[in-house]
């Protein structure tokens, strides 16, 4: 799978852009703030609705745009896959700014509309249709941050892979809501707690499930990231990455899973409607990472930090090659400033028999002759790309 054609107008600072774009190794050079990481970023974008950094889609729209008044951005990629090619397109459209009474203006609001082969198509149609695998700075910050990035994380993997994984995660989560909102009015003594039995019963459907694929994925990656982190730290480092669960213990089946999240649930009934809010589930779930058996959270250096999250994101692209028969696009964003000389060239040695990879850089010094001489180069300059 790679990206024949790359197509942006008012996406952050690129105006226009029409990019043809070979397979195998590109290389992106060009000084910090020019633009090579919205190029990546709206790759990503197409292939899963989403910005890896961006808090809203408005963001993403061009700001010349935005000050014009009514701003449309439009993204399309021309991607080619073994079985067939396909056209992905996404437009975002501002709503018009309307008056409130007291004179002041509203939010700016944007609507997203996104085409396969130019039909209209939902979210859930599209996730899957094209696989990318993005690695940028922030990601030191699965290994670091909030939980929450640690599990958005394996349900961004879970949604490429698995359709139903998606229709369940969004309804657990409407369900969470309805649920955390029955919990407050209990406590309010405005509502019965017997009302509870139809959301624990909704909650406990979709969340062992998540649960479960959850489980069977971080059991996949632990095996391939081991090995990978094993290469690129020259064999002096054993990764283990560790699934931890809100409810019961990890390597149970789906059925053990459902038993214990009921179990959760009565056990915590009175501390949940105390609080007001649902305590046990998949949204309190984690993941741990230890090098040599210690706590890379609390002591890893910065750079083996690093080294984890780019271990994981590898893991990542080859189980996705494993489950889908196309090697997703790899896209690595200024993935060697932190790295030593041995990891950046066993970095180097392991994404170069992709099909595709799209990696910047501000100091092509940094990337060996012998990777230089199979890339296509591209230097990017005030949202300006031309090939070198």
């Amino acid at each position: 799978m790679f990206i024949e054609h790359l197509s942006l107008t008012n996406f952050r600072n690129y105006r226009h852009l029409d990019l043809e774009l070979p397979p195998h190794v590109v290389v992106i050079q060009g000084d910090n703030t020019q633009g090579k990481t919205n190029l990546l970023e709206a790759i990503h974008f197409l292939a899963t609705t989403k910005s890896p950094r961006a808090s809203s889609d408005r963001e993403l729209i061009s700001q010349i745009a935005l000050q014009e008044g009514q701003a449309v951005s439009r993204l399309l990629a021309k991607v080619h896959k073994a079985k067939s090619d396909i056209e992905i397109e996404t437009v975002l459209k501002t709503e018009r700014r309307e008056p409130l009474p007291n004179g002041e203006e509203v939010a700016l609001t944007v609507q997203k509309q996104i085409k396969v082969n130019g039909i209209l198509r939902r979210v859930p149609e599209l996730m899957g249709q094209v696989n990318v695998v993005m690695f940028t700075a922030q990601d030191i910050d699965l290994i670091t941050g909030a939980p929450a990035l640690r599990r958005r994380y394996l349900d961004l993997i879970n949604s490429q892979l698995d359709a139903r994984y998606l229709r369940l995660l969004q309804r657990y989560h409407r369900v969470l809501s309805q649920r955390n909102h029955l919990l407050r009015l209990i406590s309010e003594h405005r509502a019965h707690p017997d009302q509870l039995e139809f959301w624990d019963k909704e909650l406990v459907e979709s969340g062992s499930y998540l649960q479960d694929r959850r489980q069977h994925i971080v059991t996949a990656l632990r095996g391939l990231a081991y090995l990978i982190h094993w290469e690129l730290s020259g064999g002096m480092e054993k990764l283990e990455i560790i699934y931890l669960p809100s409810i019961g213990e990890k390597g149970e089946s789906h059925g053990q899973i459902k038993a214990e999240f009921w179990k959760a649930l009565h056990q915590a009934r009175e501390k949940e409607i105390d609080q007001g809010m649902s305590l046990v589930g998949p949204h309190r779930d984690d993941l741990g990472f230890e090098i040599n058996e210690i706590d890379m959270s609390a002591y890893g250096s910065r750079s083996q930090q690093r080294t984890i999250a780019l271990s994981l994101k590898l893991a990542e692209a080859k189980y996705i090659n494993d489950q889908t028969g196309d090697q997703p696009v790899l896209l690595l964003d200024d993935v060697l400033s932190e790295l030593d000389q041995r990891r950046r060239h066993h970095l180097l040695e392991f994404i170069s028999p992709f099909q595709q990879v799209l990696i910047t850089t501000t100091d092509l010094d940094r990337l060996e002759p012998w990777f230089l001489s199979q890339a296509t180069q591209f230097r990017v300059n005030q949202g300006n790309i031309e090939r070198v």
